[in-house]
């Protein structure tokens, strides 16, 4: 009953907020190039599904969105784990991790640019940058806490510094790791954004780059909703991941 009621709420507010989209910015006097209406929006979809390729683009950037969000979550999750399991290297690369965490990883895209071309590795080292470090903290953070005692318990049974990990450290650890896998979803869509808007030739942030530059602010619209949607079906497949790795844990009821 509870989650109907959610369901039927949410479906109403997106209906009240279309039927704004759609009449607010006429009744105001907004003209089209600022904020288009829906309509508009949905017209200029069209236009680009048969002109411009949009498919292709949509296609592109999900691609590049997968393949940073799975190669920054990798590495940030082992190195976690590494610097977590050894105090001594984790001492010594903290100042230098902690120096990349500061630095706006937006900026490292004009030159990954001119090293690499325009092409699509630049957007895809932005994105594992961006990804990766959610991910590292969220990891190192869970191994510092890890409960002693059953850490203590575990080498009272033998176990291998390896045993240790899986048995104790990487279970207590996973509430985490998901936490930092779906911070680094949303901002995974972010990363290959600033790399198409920056020197891509394709891709929804060249579309957002082009539109913008021809005041097409529908195409502009569109392609923000297109990454939107990307980004929601990507943070929506890790919570059903989540909610199969972690059905252990107990739910809260309200």
């Amino acid at each position: 009953m509870a989650r109907n009621s959610t369901t039927i709420a949410s479906f109403g507010l997106l209906v009240l907020v279309l039927l704004l989209w759609q009449f607010l910015p006429t009744a105001l006097g907004v003209p089209k190039f600022i904020i288009p209406t829906l309509t508009d929006c949905l017209i200029e979809m069209r236009r680009m599904w048969a002109f411009e390729g949009v498919l292709g683009h949509t296609i592109s950037t999900a691609i590049y969105t997968l393949l940073g969000f799975a190669i920054g979550s990798l590495l940030g999750a082992v190195l976690g784990y590494l610097l977590g399991m050894s105090p001594f290297w984790e001492r010594v690369f903290s100042p230098y991790i902690l120096a990349l965490q500061i630095a706006p990883k937006v900026a490292f895209a004009p030159l990954f640019i001119m090293w690499f071309g325009y092409n699509g590795m630049p957007k895809l080292l932005v994105t594992v940058l961006i990804v990766f470090f959610p991910v590292l903290v969220n990891v190192l953070q869970a191994m510092r806490t890890v409960d002693r005692d059953l850490v203590n318990l575990a080498r009272a049974y033998n176990l291998s510094r390896l045993g240790i990990f899986f048995k104790v450290e990487m279970p207590s650890t996973l509430p985490n790791l998901m936490a930092g896998l779906r911070i680094a979803s949303t901002l995974s869509v972010i990363g290959v954004t600033v790399g198409e808007l920056v020197g891509g030739n394709t891709g929804l942030g060249y579309l957002i780059s082009y539109g913008g530059g021809q005041a097409n602010a529908a195409m502009v619209f569109n392609a923000i909703i297109l990454l939107t949607i990307i980004g929601f079906l990507l943070y929506t497949a890790l919570v059903r991941i989540e909610e199969r790795v972690l059905h252990y844990l107990p739910k809260a009821h309200g």
